[in-house]
């Protein structure tokens, strides 16, 4: 099922100049010139040692829709130019109306482990529509790939942990919340606060109460025995409103009021102070009373460097509610995901020319070609991703080669298990893939990172996944490079 947040037109969701982009490829009599762009990201994010791509759901979403309303119409019609004339011509407005995405998009399926370099997401059709879908598709891809990876950090730190996502009132407003839960649950939450997102997306809601039901009752007891009378059912009570031990205290007796009418104290809340003494207090509490059931959940600014630290101080945590820093992306708040032009097909010879963007920085020069990726594994897990060009195709005896070190290789031979990574989603315009449910991206992500190295998976100095480009591909990228710099010195 596709993710539908709006029911409107986003197609003025863009940059203006992917617009005037667009204008002249229409007036230079190009806009239906075949090209290729590849959509990845350069870094892994928060020091990592992977990324968990995401955000297919709402790509899919969005190109179902593509196209220009009436009212987008009328209002690039009023933009106008340094002379104050019309910025657009009547007759691109009109072409404009009629426009529908006929291309094709590859993507890597949400919930797989990606690494820099590699295209998320490969975009080819007339370059005007390609050019138009930058904006989007780098909007829709880069934070919802960013908030997974993140969770994904926090489930691997959690471990059998519950692990809720409590973010929505600190989110970057309600696409950035609802985003984040979505994000957040795919990475590897257990639940959410918003109801909304379990509303659309079928995740579970937990919650209970807040600081001021607590205090809006003369005592901390009978705010808990009214909570508790009146939702049984959901006895989860916060207990740190003041004195956070003598809260456990008054929990407790509330709990034993609601086992004499056939029901239990489901946890405790911490919210503040030092979480590995008060846990471990409240855990001593809890259990020499009888409660050795109740869960002692946490919240407080939480992240998986605290979570991690909170568990080798011997913290009774065993359900984590983490907000702030996981649907902000503390603490880097962009991927940094690009989206570059690798060919465009000539006219003349019907031939594909390869394009490549130099940089004085190696790892700012962009890869040239129809990319692919193939991912090479055995019985233990993942051994490395080489990317290829489709059009000059993979060698049975393949060798990788590091773009930045060509000393570094490595060579697969025939018997070596593989999978493509990119997979069809729409051709020629029409949606082709079947987004599998939110329950089963879930699932993915978690099967993907099972097959990492565990020294990928680490969070201080990760091992270095393997990843490189096809030798002809290395060899076509080196050549165009020496190319390119052979032109600028004439």
């Amino acid at each position: 099922m596709t993710n539908k947040l709006y029911d409107t037109s986003l197609s003025l969701l863009t940059d203006l100049y992917q617009l005037t982009m667009a204008y002249g490829y229409w007036k230079s009599g190009t806009a239906e010139k075949e090209a290729v762009f590849n959509l990845y990201f350069r870094k892994n994010p928060f020091g990592g040692g992977f990324t968990i791509a995401s955000g297919l759901a709402n790509v899919i979403g969005y190109m179902q829709q593509f196209g220009f309303s009436k009212k987008d119409l009328h209002y690039l019609g009023t933009l106008t130019g340094n002379n104050d004339e019309p910025l657009f011509e009547e007759a691109f407005i009109d072409y404009l109306a009629h426009l529908k995405f006929t291309g094709s998009i590859d993507a890597m399926p949400e919930g797989t482990a990606a690494f820099p370099n590699e295209p998320l997401l490969r975009v080819r059709g007339p370059i005007l529509q390609c050019q138009l879908l930058e904006t989007p598709l780098l909007n829709l891809i880069n934070f919802e790939s960013l908030i997974t990876t993140k969770a994904a950090r926090l489930r691997l730190v959690a471990g059998t942990d519950s692990l809720l996502e409590f973010g929505l009132r600190r989110a970057q407003g309600v696409d950035g919340g609802m985003t984040a839960s979505r994000a957040a649950y795919i990475g590897g939450c257990d639940g959410t606060s918003n109801v909304l997102a379990g509303k659309l997306y079928g995740i579970p809601v937990k919650g209970t109460h807040a600081h001021s039901w607590v205090m809006s009752f003369d005592t901390e007891q009978e705010a808990f025995d009214t909570y508790a009378n009146v939702m049984p059912n959901n006895v989860t009570l916060l207990v740190d409103s003041y004195d956070t031990l003598q809260g456990v205290r008054h929990a407790i007796e509330t709990g034993k009021k609601l086992r004499q009418r056939g029901y239990k104290l489901a946890g405790i809340r911490l919210d503040s102070g030092d979480l590995a003494y008060l846990s471990i207090e409240a855990r001593k509490l809890l259990d020499d009373a009888g409660f050795t059931n109740t869960a002692i959940v946490a919240s407080n600014d939480l992240d998986e460097t605290i979570i991690n630290s909170l568990k080798q101080q011997g913290a009774q945590i065993t359900v984590w509610g983490v907000g702030t820093k996981l649907v902000t992306a503390y603490d880097q708040p962009a991927l940094g995901g690009v989206y570059k032009l690798a060919a465009l097909r000539n006219t003349d010879t019907d031939r594909w020319d390869y394009k490549i963007k130099l940089s004085e920085q190696a790892i700012k020069t962009s890869t040239p070609g129809i990319q692919q990726v193939r991912r090479f594994f055995d019985g233990r897990g993942f051994l490395a991703d080489m990317i290829y060009d489709e059009e000059t195709g993979i060698d049975e005896s393949a060798t990788m080669i590091d773009p930045l070190d060509f000393t570094k290789r490595r060579q697969f031979g025939a018997g070596v298990a593989f999978e493509e990574l990119l997979v069809p989603v729409f051709q020629n315009g029409k949606q082709v893939y079947d987004q599998p449910d939110i329950h089963v991206i879930r699932e993915r992500v978690q099967s993907q990172l099972a097959g990492l190295h565990p020294g990928v998976k680490r969070f201080v100095n990760p091992h270095t996944y393997p990843v490189g480009l096809e030798h002809k591909l290395y060899d076509l990228k080196t050549n165009l490079i020496l190319a390119l710099r052979n032109d600028g010195q004439n």
